[in-house]
């Protein structure tokens, strides 16, 4: 007998955003799939109509094209930016599946495993004000789950509103096995008769994932912890039509440093915040594939491929995993460090653009703030200085700590003279500028503590900056003795 094609899916809601948690869950979906050389498919699951976004599921694309998550199968954007459905198992857009999710609501009730309910939402209020004052658990307490046929008949042919629910049983308990947590135990007379098809006709998740996941024969359901405490209504429904089991893995929740969940409350959760701040997507796979996993103690850098080939969905930790934003910042640190120049040009130079410097310029500041930068918008704010024309020195001490003015004044002068004296062309880099003026300084028999610190001050006004030879370098000659002469003429 032939092993099942491995197959995955990735399932959102339309609803605005993506958040960084689903990105996760898409990630480890994607990475089982491509490691068995199976199927990843994205299904779009629209049947709540009320939180439906317009727009969303194109946002939701270009997000996961963005983070190298292409499905193989499923709902994707043509060449135009419009919405295409690839694969032989579609629909892949939820609420075109509708007349499939009836069929097996009614088949359902056919085999007695589900009934028309016809309560009010008001008769439903009633029952939960009294099932809380009498300190019970709140559930559908079962009024319609064992009306007579006729009557339901009646009640349907004179249009009643009514929905269908689950008929699960009462006694018993029902085992999941789940490949991170292991085999979870639940009592079914704790579990609520589900509803699967609501008022509007329309499936709700519990019936509809489950009809879905069938029918495009999945083999993995990877999805938040949240759902499995509802796995049980899932497998009832799986085992009422005779169906294979899919493999079930609840991943851990993301959770803030006070081991809350994360929430919009508490800071930014939608992937495409994060990408628009500047964070690389290389960064945020790496990142979000290592929350609540690693594959190794001595690592925190992995590449995508490395990522896929080393996942292993059993070694997924069982606890919540703590966002730790100066983690992300790391690791977005290094990979604009890796990227190569050109593509760091086009990511750093459009925050330079409200300055009239020439493009060589920027582009020699942009290199200088190269390994000092998380994102590539603070290069504004670090380098401003750099093209402000005139430096205000009194908020900085350019002596160096008791040094005279007198003092500052003379190795200033001499720097003038040294920079003035250094080739343009061959030699006018840090390294160079560095090993010259040191062995200028040697050579005056002063420190290079009183003769640097009053130099980068004076080409800087700043208490940290970078080192005066990479300024130097970036300035140019010209440049750099007016930044000192600035400086010379505030210490008057």
């Amino acid at each position: 007998m032939s092993q099942k094609r491995i197959r995955t899916r990735y399932a959102p809601s339309p609803t605005g955003y993506i958040h960084i948690g689903n990105v996760r869950t898409a990630l480890y979906a994607d990475f089982v799939a491509k490691q068995a050389k199976g199927d990843f498919l994205l299904r779009i699951e629209d049947t709540d109509q009320s939180r439906y976004v317009e727009g969303a599921t194109e946002s939701l694309c270009k997000t996961l094209k963005l983070l190298d998550l292409e499905p193989n199968e499923g709902v994707w954007l043509d060449d135009d930016g419009k919405i295409i459905q690839r694969g032989d198992h579609g629909p892949y857009i939820q609420s075109e599946r509708k007349h499939i999710h009836q069929e097996y609501a009614k088949k359902l009730i056919e085999m007695d495993k589900a009934y028309y309910c016809f309560c009010t939402a008001e008769r439903l209020d009633e029952v939960r004000k009294m099932q809380e004052l009498t300190k019970r658990p709140t559930g559908y307490d079962g009024h319609c789950r064992d009306l007579d046929p006729t009557e339901v008949t009646k009640r349907l042919e004179a249009g009643e509103s009514h929905v269908v629910r689950l008929k699960l049983p009462k006694e018993g308990s029902v085992t999941v096995n789940d490949v991170i947590r292991g085999e979870v135990t639940f009592d079914w007379n704790l579990i609520d008769d589900q509803v699967i098809i609501k008022s509007d006709g329309m499936a709700t998740y519990h019936l509809a994932a489950m009809a879905d996941d069938h029918d495009m024969e999945i083999t993995h359901v990877i999805r938040g912890e949240e759902w499995l405490s509802s796995t049980p209504k899932h497998i009832f429904i799986y085992q009422a039509f005779g169906w294979d089991l899919p493999v079930f893995a609840h991943l851990p929740l993301i959770l803030n440093h006070d081991k809350s969940k994360l929430s919009k409350r508490q800071g930014d959760v939608a992937a495409e915040i994060y990408l628009d701040k500047g964070y690389l997507p290389k960064a945020m796979i790496n990142f979000l594939a290592l929350l609540g996993w690693n594959p190794t103690a001595d690592r925190e850098i992995f590449t995508h491929k490395e990522l896929i080939d080393l996942f292993n969905l059993s070694k997924v930790n069982k606890a919540g995993a703590i966002f730790q934003i100066d983690k992300l910042n790391w690791l977005n640190n290094h990979y604009l460090r890796e990227i190569d120049e050109q593509s760091y040009f086009d990511l750093v130079l459009p925050h330079l653009n409200a300055y009239k410097e020439d493009d060589n310029f920027k582009k020699r500041v942009a290199i200088l703030y190269r390994e000092r930068m998380t994102l590539p918008a603070e290069i504004t704010e670090q380098s401003k200085y750099l093209f402000t024309e005139k430096l205000n020195y009194s908020e900085v001490q350019i002596t160096w700590k008791d040094h005279s003015k007198l003092e500052a004044k003379e190795r200033l002068e001499a720097a003038k003279i040294w920079i003035e004296q250094i080739n343009d062309s061959k030699e006018f880099n840090s390294s160079f500028i560095e090993e010259y003026i040191k062995s200028m300084i040697q050579e005056n028999g002063w420190g290079n503590g009183d003769t640097l610190w009053p130099l980068r001050v004076s080409l800087s006004a700043q208490e940290k900056s970078p080192s005066p030879f990479e300024l130097i370098a970036v300035y140019g000659k010209k440049m750099s003795i007016q930044r000192i002469d600035q400086a010379l003429a505030q210490m008057l």
